[in-house]
């Protein structure tokens, strides 16, 4: 029996090659749902800051609305749209399969590529207007 488990150990893998995974549009629907998540979370208090600063008095809205005109300042709020979209749109099909809507494979594949060409779709018009 020793010896069964011996060989059956020789022949694992010794790592794991993240390259060669391959996963299915609803499994990278949920994790990119759960990363938009903590860059939303990380996000917060940055723009809580810029909003309050805006809201302050007369020479705060003109430094933020000085601060918004760097490109990287946009580039960043267009990454955290996308993310606020992403998770959004990812959070309601996850609601919708809890209501029992598209729990079958082929309707969960559906929902995640919804999701994504809504993503994109959203992004692009986002990227046109903000930048």
């Amino acid at each position: 029996m020793s010896e069964a488990i011996s060989d059956k150990d020789n022949r694992r893998p010794k790592y794991l090659n993240l390259l060669q995974i391959r996963l299915p549009v609803t499994g990278f629907v949920s994790i990119a749902h759960r990363l938009a998540g903590v860059l939303i979370f990380l996000a917060t208090p940055a723009l809580l800051y810029i909003l309050e600063r805006s809201l302050q008095d007369p020479a705060g809205f003109s430094a933020v609305r000085s601060l918004l005109d760097n490109a990287l300042v946009r580039l960043g709020l267009v990454v955290v749209l996308v993310a606020v979209l992403h998770h959004l749109l990812a959070g309601i099909r996850f609601l919708l399969i809890d209501l029992g809507v598209g729990e079958s494979i082929g309707g969960a594949r559906r929902g995640a590529w919804l999701v994504l060409a809504g993503v994109g779709l959203s992004s692009a018009a986002a990227l046109v207007l903000l930048l």
